[in-house]
């Protein structure tokens, strides 16, 4: 395995991490197995949240014997100071340890939220306490919003930005990339097979680990998937002719119907998340949580029907995505109740 520094925190993490957010379709020991064969192939950076249901959970039980290895990874939505020394409590208590390696600010979506976190009495400010009181060691930033994440790398309390990054999501990912590198930041990559959408794993992984960044946590729920991942980081990342055709090709595939998060289709007049409804939709049919992207998809205030056709959304689309037609598909699937 081949070790990368991650930016100021000088944490040397693994260039293949372990994404956490697919353990939840498997049972504890199950988990436990996929964890320790992960550490046994020098796996060593292991990234959750709050809002994985029991992920941190599983993740503690399994690194409990073994919490030297790891550095853990964890995130919270929560946007209030009062709520983000809350989270940081219960993540301590889920994961059975003393401290978190890096606690990150989840999904920071927008300028607004942003400001908010950023803010007196913002989350930022339960994390620097935390960090004080020795319960953080590190703390960052996630999102999905490039512009959103330049303007926070002027923070100097961040120390990691984690964003999506592969061979169809590069839309702003390489300035972000040389802005990242410029202030020392540590770089995350999530999403790094689309969600799952790629079927060319290794190469893609490749193609990332060819960047400036620190690590790339695929999500893992068998040993079979730890086993192919780490191989990857332990090799040469050297894109063969025949692998970077074959990457073109499918990038091809999905260039003209895949959702990149950008949020230019928002605001919606009718109130529906877009962005949010093709998200689920991956969960459903990528990452196999049926259930979990239903349940999800049922609690939302405003679902895929409440559109009414307008098309502003694909007015706004950068990518010109048939959105009306996607979104009408995702109602029929995920608002089946069995």
């Amino acid at each position: 395995m081949k070790y990368r520094v991650l930016g100021k925190t000088e944490l040397k993490v693994s260039a293949i991490g372990f994404g956490g957010i697919a353990i939840q379709r498997v049972d504890s020991n199950q988990a436990a197995e996929i964890v320790n064969a992960a550490l046994d192939k020098g796996i060593n950076f292991f990234d959750t949240a709050r809002g994985y249901t029991d992920s941190e959970v599983k993740l503690g039980k399994a690194l409990k014997t073994r919490r030297s290895e790891a550095i853990i990874a964890t995130k919270s939505m929560n946007r209030t100071k009062a709520g983000m020394a809350k989270d940081i409590r219960i993540s301590l208590d889920n994961m059975g340890t003393d401290y978190i390696d890096l606690y990150q600010l989840h999904n920071v979506k927008d300028y607004q939220t942003l400001k908010q976190v950023l803010a007196p009495d913002g989350a930022l400010e339960a994390l620097i306490e935390a960090k004080e009181a020795g319960l953080v060691r590190h703390i960052g930033i996630t999102g999905h919003i490039k512009d959103v994440l330049k303007e926070a790398l002027a923070n100097k309390q961040l120390e990691t930005v984690q964003f999506p990054f592969n061979p169809v999501e590069t839309e702003g990912a390489k300035e972000l990339l040389e802005l990242a590198e410029k202030a020392r930041m540590g770089v995350i990559i999530m999403k790094p097979l689309a969600g799952g959408a790629f079927s060319q794993a290794e190469s893609s992984l490749k193609f990332i680990l060819s960047h400036q960044v620190s690590t790339v946590i695929p999500g893992m729920d068998s040993v079979e998937q730890v086993n192919i991942n780490a191989a990857v980081a332990s090799g040469d990342i050297t894109l063969a002719a025949r692998e970077k055709t074959l990457l073109d090709e499918e990038v091809g595939r999905l260039g003209n119907t895949f959702c990149r998060r950008c949020e230019y289709c928002q605001p919606c007049p009718e109130g529906v998340n877009i962005p949010a409804m093709f998200l689920l939709e991956g969960y459903y049919d990528r990452y196999n949580l049926q259930q979990w992207a239903r349940e999800r998809y049922w609690a939302m205030d405003v679902k895929a029907e409440a559109c009414q056709d307008c098309g502003e959304c694909e007015e706004r689309c950068p990518y010109d995505l048939p959105i009306r037609e996607m979104l009408s598909r995702v109602g029929e699937k995920l608002d089946k109740q069995q």
